[in-house]
């Protein structure tokens, strides 16, 4: 009797991701798929779409694959991940945190490169641009 199941393409239609993007994330275990059908082609459970939902959401709250891994695994093992999943929100905001320092000292220089910066530099040689000094 052939396994009860979506075929990756169906997924990917109902998902809206590439079928590309689905045996990616079943490479990596974060889709498992059910089975096979009879004709050898891979079958995802209905629970796959929120599953894909479920790394869709923490992907955009800038989680990677490999943290989206953990928090499966925890929920895999029969746990909620929700206390793995504060603490993988918690370092996003420390990274988010150190990314606007690093923004607000990338804008200070380039603040500081445009108020001395010459609409028509002499030429110095082989200088390209004379303004950006390197």
């Amino acid at each position: 009797m052939e396994a009860v199941g979506m075929k990756i393409g169906a997924l990917a239609g109902r998902s809206g991701l590439p079928v590309k993007t689905l045996r990616y994330y079943e490479d990596l275990g974060l889709l498992p798929a059910i089975g096979r059908s009879e004709g050898g082609y891979r079958l995802f459970a209905e629970e796959s779409l929120r599953r894909l939902e479920f790394i869709r959401r923490l992907k955009t709250l800038g989680l990677s694959l490999e943290e989206i891994q953990g928090c499966l695994a925890v929920h895999d093992a029969g746990v909620l991940p929700c206390d793995d999943i504060a603490i993988q929100l918690g370092r996003q905001i420390e990274r988010i945190d150190g990314q606007i320092k690093e923004l607000r000292q990338l804008r200070k220089e380039l603040h500081g490169l445009l108020a001395g910066w010459q609409s028509d530099p002499p030429k110095e040689g082989d200088v390209i641009c004379p303004n950006l000094q390197v």
